[in-house]
């Protein structure tokens, strides 16, 4: 990844205000509670025609025995690490801090392999500005000290102007347009994390046994045995009646976005619970936008005294609970034993080509007219409906127009039949189809 900056402090200095300022949308969840940002996150900006990825990373708090922080430690090494212009920021406002000291000597090791920026954030008013010379004493960067204002984007500017005269190269713009996106949704601790971790081969979120760890939708290109997609991880969605706290309902409110932007949901169910009324909310909202859907059931290896049958009624209690809702592919895994995990992936992304699935229409035609010879739409009101031909609409999502001499008489259920056909003949396996009726 070229050109890289990341953003790291001490918590609640403002990085994530930083973060949606650079990449010019609000990606990252700000609140005045410190240790809201947990993950790396990743978005992307653009400066003076260079194009750049910025990381925003949670607060570090040095020698904690916090099971989080002790985590978020980590993800802000390797954002630095990985970086080629590192954002060391501090408060203007509340001075040099005990911990701005502690996390310099993190840094230091680092001042001679890459630049270092020292960025005073809070900077709203001049005698701030002045005030942040005393930073100097923290003996970082290169003698120069950025007083900014990210809230209001006051001295942003030549922040970056600096940054990208440290890019020899334009960069990639927007290097994800146009990839498709899996997003990993389902109710908190089904084991998302571990999931997209297991994928990925790092420790691309944080991973604990509490609930709600994950707040931010975290994205990830994915580019491993011939698949190219971006894997998105989100927080656990929960019922409105359940979200108790802003930031919680913020976490909710990223990952229903990240259902709504992608190609895939891929959502996971708990095998020990089997599929509750959330999970039922969950691949409901990912009908209704019309999204690719498959159904994974984690922690299969904890379910006791399996036999031949176990997994064909287990599918059908799920399929039960669906209904009318059919078309999921349901993929039996365990993240922990990694039995199944690359049976999951190759689903999905099977899931998104049969989304894009263009039918000929003289193929079309040729199998569908003798379905309805073969049952034709049933008279209502003495009128009867003949289909005449069917085409395919040039839309997202496989949709198909039946033409024909009396479109209002085709009752939903003969839609129902000519669906489970197309189905049938065609794979469209995790797909949601759509069938309209045209007058011709």
């Amino acid at each position: 990844m070229s050109n890289t900056i990341a953003i790291v402090g001490r918590p609640n200095v403002g990085k994530s205000t930083l973060f949606n300022r650079l990449v010019g949308q609000r990606k990252a969840i700000m609140d005045n509670e410190s240790g809201v940002t947990r993950d790396r996150h990743y978005g992307h900006g653009d400066w003076i025609g260079k194009n750049f990825t910025v990381i925003d990373t949670g607060g570090y708090v040095h020698g904690s025995d916090d099971i989080f922080e002790g985590e978020i430690r980590k993800q802000v090494k390797l954002a630095i690490d990985e970086a080629d212009v590192v954002l060391f920021m501090v408060d203007a406002d509340a001075g040099v801090h005990g911990l701005d000291e502690e996390f310099a000597q993190v840094l230091r090791p680092y001042l001679n392999k890459k630049p270092i920026l020292l960025v005073a954030n809070k900077a709203d008013t001049n005698a701030r500005a002045h005030a942040s010379g005393e930073f100097y004493a923290l003996g970082m960067g290169d003698g120069e000290i950025f007083a900014i204002s990210s809230a209001n984007g006051h001295g942003t500017g030549e922040l970056l102007d600096e940054v990208v005269r440290h890019f020899p190269e334009a960069g990639e713009e927007e290097p994800d347009s146009g990839v498709p996106k899996i997003a990993v949704v389902g109710r908190p601790n089904v084991g998302k994390s571990s999931f997209v971790n297991l994928l990925l081969g790092t420790e691309r979120s944080i991973v604990t046994d509490i609930a709600g760890t994950t707040r931010d939708a975290i994205s990830t290109r994915y580019n491993v045995f011939g698949h190219d997609f971006i894997l998105v991880d989100t927080a656990g969605l929960r019922r409105k009646a359940k979200v108790s706290e802003d930031i919680e309902f913020y976490a909710n409110m990223r990952s229903l976005r990240a259902l709504e932007e992608c190609d895939v949901c891929v959502v996971l169910i708990d095998a020990t619970r089997g599929i509750e009324s959330q999970d039922v909310n969950i691949i409901g909202l990912a009908d209704k936008n019309r999204k690719g859907v498959v159904i994974l059931v984690n922690k299969w290896d904890l379910v006791e005294n399996k036999e031949t049958n176990t997994t064909k009624e287990f599918e059908e209690k799920i399929y039960s609970k669906l209904a009318p809702i059919a078309y999921p592919p349901i993929v039996f895994i365990s993240v922990l034993t990694k039995q199944r995990v690359h049976k999951a992936i190759e689903t999905a992304v099977q899931v998104f080509e049969n989304k894009r699935r263009k039918i000929p229409t003289s193929q079309l035609n040729d199998v569908m007219l003798k379905e309805i010879e073969r049952y034709p739409p049933p008279a209502l009101k003495g009128k009867l409906v003949r289909i005449k031909y069917v085409t395919q609409l040039p839309t997202h999502n496989p949709v198909f127009a039946f033409f024909c001499n009396l479109p209002q008489y085709v009752q939903d259920s003969y839609a129902r039949y000519l669906e489970n056909r197309m189905r049938e003949h065609f794979d469209f396996k995790g797909v949601p189809i759509g069938i309209v009726f045209r007058k011709k």
